[in-house]
C-alpha cells in the first residue's frame, strides 16, 4: 500500500465511517477551535513530535536465511538509530468523533550495525559492521478521539500509521559478498520493525497528551469569593474543520469543588462565527455565567460598598449639601458623612444583541460621623439600570457601564420630607460619581476566560448576539515558560520524561 492510500484510509476512517456522536447539551461556556486553530496547535505540536522520533531505538533483528553452497547464515541488524529527520509538510482535519494529524517526512536518516556468522562441519565463520539508511521518504498518521470523563477530557488513539517508501541500505564492513544477501534478506524486516517504532512512540506521545489534557484544572480561581467551574460537559463535538467543547461556566463559590455534572437542555446554543472565519477561537459565554456571578457575590454580601473616600471629598461633608438639604446640615453642621450602599437583591443581566443591561435594586443609608458615633439620617431605596458593553484584556473578559436611569423612594428619613427634586439631584451625583465608578473598577479587572495556562489570547473582538457574548480571537503560545504545564508537557515529547501534575 502506498503513502497516499494510507494517509486516505486514516482520513476517511475518521470523517466518514465514524459513528454519529449524540446531540450536544447547552453549556453555559462554548469554545470552539476553527480549523485555523486546529492548524495552530498542529504546527506547536508536530515539530516537538519529531524530536521524539530523533535518536529512536528501534529492537534488534534476527533472522536466518539458507544460502546454497554455504548454508544457513544468522544475521542481526542491532543498534538501529534514527539520526535525523526533515517535515515536509502537515496537515490536521477534524471529522465527526475525532482529529486526524498527518505528516510528510522528505528524508529521514538511520544508523545500525549488523553481523552474521555461521557454521559448517569444519568451520565458523562471522564477521561485523555498520550500515547506513536514507529513507526516501516517510509518512506518518494519527486519528485521536476525545470525550468527557468526570469534567476532565479523555483522549485516545483510534488509529495509527506510518508508512516508509524506498529503503536505501549502505553497508561498510565486513565481506562485500555478504550485502545483497542482508539486503535482500533484512530491508522488509528494517522497514517494518522502524515503521512499528515510530507508530509505538507516537502512540506514548498520545498518552501523554492525554495525561496533559486529564492535568488542566476543573476550576479558575478569581477571587476569595469566586471561581470559574471549568469542567468539561458532554463529548467535544466535531464537526468538519472545527471542534466544540462544552463548559459548564458557572461561578461557585471559591472554598467548594467543582463536580462534574451532565446537562441536558437540548440543541446546543453555540452560534455560528461571525466575521473572519481564520480566526483560532471562539468562546460563547451565556448570560447566565454573568447572572450567577451576581447571585454568588450578593450571597456572599459583597454587593455592599462603604463609601467614605471620593475624588471630591467634600462631598461628604454636609456642608456641601445645606442648599439642598438645609435640615441635614442644621442638625449636623459641618460633619463628615458616609454612604452605605448595598445590594438588596441579585443584579439582573441582560444580554441583548449590540449591549449589555443590568439592573439592581439598592438601599443607599446616609450616614453622619457625629461625635464618633455612625448615625443614620436617612434611607432611599434605588432602582438602578446601566448598560455596556465588554473587551478582552489580557485572557480576561472585562466591561464598562453607563448610568441609564434610575427611580427611587425615600424608605425613612431623621432629617425630614426630602423634595423629589433634591433626592434626584443628590442620586444622580451618588451614582455617577460613586457607584458606576466603582462598579466600573471591578468589571475592568474582569474575570478570566477558560484558556489554558501558557497560551494568550490575541487581536480579539466582541461579537454580543441574543442572550450571549461571543469572543472570537487568534492564541498566540507564550515564551519563556518557567512552571505551566504547557512548557512541562512540550518537554516530555521532547525529552522522554514523565508528565507531572502541578
Amino acid at each position: 500500500m502506498g503513502a497516499r492510500p494510507l494517509l486516505l484510509l486514516l482520513l476517511l476512517h475518521a470523517l466518514l465511517f465514524s459513528a454519529p456522536s449524540p446531540a450536544a447539551a447547552s453549556p453555559h461556556i462554548s469554545a470552539v477551535i476553527s480549523q485555523s486553530g486546529l492548524d495552530f496547535a498542529k504546527d506547536l505540536l508536530v515539530p516537538r513530535a519529531t524530536e521524539t522520533l530523533a535518536q529512536l531505538s528501534v529492537p534488534d533483528i534476527q533472522q536466518s536465511v539458507y544460502i546454497p553452497l554455504i548454508g544457513t547464515v544468522h544475521m542481526v541488524a542491532s543498534h538501529i538509530v534514527l539520526q535525523g529527520l526533515a517535515v515536509a509538510g502537515s496537515t490536521v482535519a477534524a471529522g465527526d468523533t475525532g482529529v486526524v494529524v498527518a505528516a510528510s517526512f522528505s528524508s529521514v536518516n538511520l544508523t545500525m550495525e549488523w553481523s552474521y556468522s555461521y557454521d559448517s562441519w569444519f568451520v565458523t565463520i562471522s564477521d561485523s559492521g555498520n550500515a547506513s539508511i536514507q529513507v526516501e521518504g516517510m509518512d506518518v498518521g494519527v486519528s485521536m478521539g476525545m470525550k468527557s470523563e468526570n469534567g476532565s477530557l479523555k483522549l485516545f488513539v483510534t488509529e495509527c500509521g506510518c508508512y516508509m517508501k524506498d529503503l536505501d541500505i549502505t553497508l561498510s564492513g565486513g565481506s562485500s559478498w555478504f550485502y545483497q544477501v542482508f539486503i535482500d534478506g533484512f530491508s522488509n524486516h528494517i522497514r517494518s520493525s522502524v515503521e512499528n517504532a515510530i507508530t509505538n512512540k507516537i502512540t506514548e506521545g498520545a498518552s501523554k497528551l492525554d495525561l496533559f489534557l486529564e492535568s488542566i484544572p476543573k476550576e479558575i480561581y478569581v477571587d476569595k469569593v469566586g471561581t470559574v467551574n471549568v469542567t468539561f460537559v458532554n463529548d467535544p463535538l466535531f464537526k468538519s474543520s472545527s471542534v466544540q467543547f462544552d463548559i459548564d461556566g458557572l461561578f461557585i463559590p471559591s472554598d467548594k469543588t467543582a463536580l462534574s455534572k451532565p446537562m441536558h437542555f437540548g440543541g446546543t446554543k453555540y452560534a455560528q462565527p461571525l466575521g473572519s472565519s481564520s480566526n483560532m477561537l471562539w468562546i460563547s459565554l451565556d448570560e447566565e455565567v454573568f447572572n450567577s456571578v451576581s447571585a454568588l457575590y450578593f450571597k456572599a454580601g459583597s454587593l455592599q460598598h462603604i463609601v467614605d473616600k471620593v475624588p471630591d471629598q467634600f462631598l461628604l461633608n454636609t456642608a456641601s449639601w445645606r442648599f439642598l438639604i438645609p435640615k441635614l446640615y442644621r442638625k449636623y453642621p459641618k460633619e463628615d458623612m458616609l454612604l452605605n450602599i448595598s445590594a438588596i437583591s441579585p443584579p439582573s443581566v441582560r444580554i441583548n444583541v449590540g449591549g449589555v443591561d443590568a439592573t439592581v435594586d439598592l438601599d443607599v443609608i446616609v450616614n453622619v460621623l457625629g461625635s464618633g458615633d455612625i448615625v443614620p439620617v436617612a434611607c432611599i431605596s434605588l432602582l438602578v439600570a446601566v448598560s455596556g458593553g465588554a473587551s478582552v484584556s489580557g485572557n480576561n473578559l472585562v466591561g464598562k457601564v453607563e448610568l441609564d436611569y434610575f427611580s427611587f423612594d425615600l424608605k425613612w428619613s431623621d432629617i425630614g420630607k426630602l423634595h423629589t427634586s433634591i433626592v434626584q439631584r443628590v442620586m444622580q451625583i451618588v451614582l455617577k460619581k460613586l457607584f458606576v465608578p466603582y462598579v466600573n473598577s471591578y468589571l475592568g479587572q474582569g474575570f478570566p476566560l477558560p484558556i489554558i495556562k501558557g497560551f494568550l489570547i490575541k487581536d480579539a473582538y466582541i461579537l454580543i448576539s441574543e442572550s450571549r457574548i461571543i469572543v472570537s480571537s487568534d492564541v498566540a503560545f507564550v515564551e519563556p515558560m518557567k512552571t505551566f504545564r504547557v512548557k512541562q508537557f512540550v518537554r516530555s515529547l521532547s525529552e522522554g520524561v514523565p508528565v507531572t501534575t502541578m
